[in-house]
């Protein structure tokens, strides 16, 4: 892995930071996210894409506190979790998890990220169905642009259906635990099925098995919409691949 020392980040306003938690000398959210964007090991290759994925607005927007226990659903290579786990620190935990379908996708990307690097990450290898954490034992759970794989059938098997799966992310969430999804919009009126077409998802369709699970939507945001995405075109479309219109929306337990 290539890492990179210094970063410029970006220029975020009064609004984001007051959306952060924390006050007088004690870090805000924002400035928690900042410092894991310019940490020293961090792969360079990550920080190249931080202007698309605006890790430091979403996470803020988020309210990550250091200390918490995240579990990160579908984490992918660990973009993600390599944040997480700077900003949550030695005191916090963050689960890296991914449906074990995923692992000639993934290859060696999960060891590379974790292996001798991130002591506060446990790696866990589960369909959305049984997630393996104890009840009321998670501060929050990230869904980054995969709710939508509950549409989608690898080999021609499920990896959970949408009821059981936020079921299961209420029942590790703490009591007022936060729930971040963040997906690409789906077409109007569709269904779960177009994630396994053109793995897009409706907020209405999450906001709805959310509910259904007893999460209640705590705020919206606005940060990954774009009015040019048609939003009936996959999602790997080059005319759209990396620009995809997302939804982001904060629930709480």
């Amino acid at each position: 892995m290539k890492i990179i020392k210094n970063v410029i980040l970006p220029v975020f306003g009064a609004g984001l930071l007051m959306a952060s938690l924390g006050a007088g000398a004690q870090q805000t959210s924002a400035d928690l996210v900042a410092d894991a964007l310019v940490h020293g090991d961090r792969p360079e290759a990550d920080a190249a894409d931080d202007a698309r994925r605006m890790p430091l607005e979403v996470l803020a927007f988020a309210g990550l506190q250091r200390g918490m226990t995240v579990f990160e659903l579908e984490a992918g290579g660990g973009y993600y979790t390599e944040i997480l786990s700077r900003a949550v620190g030695p005191a916090g935990e963050v689960v890296m998890h991914n449906p074990p379908s995923f692992d000639s996708f993934l290859g060696d990307s999960v060891a590379q990220r974790v292996d001798g690097r991130l002591s506060n990450v446990r790696v866990s290898r589960t369909n959305f169905n049984t997630l393996e954490a104890a009840d009321n034992s998670m501060d929050m759970v990230t869904w980054i642009l995969g709710p939508h794989e509950l549409g989608y059938m690898p080999n021609g098997e499920s990896l959970g259906d949408g009821e059981t799966a936020f079921a299961e992310i209420a029942r590790i969430l703490k009591p007022g635990g936060l729930f971040l999804a963040i997906d690409h919009i789906g077409p109007a009126g569709s269904g779960v099925e177009v994630g396994g077409t053109l793995h897009r998802i409706r907020e209405e369709v999450v906001t709805g098995y959310a509910e259904g699970a007893g999460l209640s939507v705590l705020r919206t945001s606005n940060l990954h919409k774009n009015a040019d995405d048609p939003l009936d075109n996959s999602v790997f479309d080059s005319s759209i691949q990396g620009q995809t219109s997302k939804f982001v929306v904060l629930f709480r337990k």
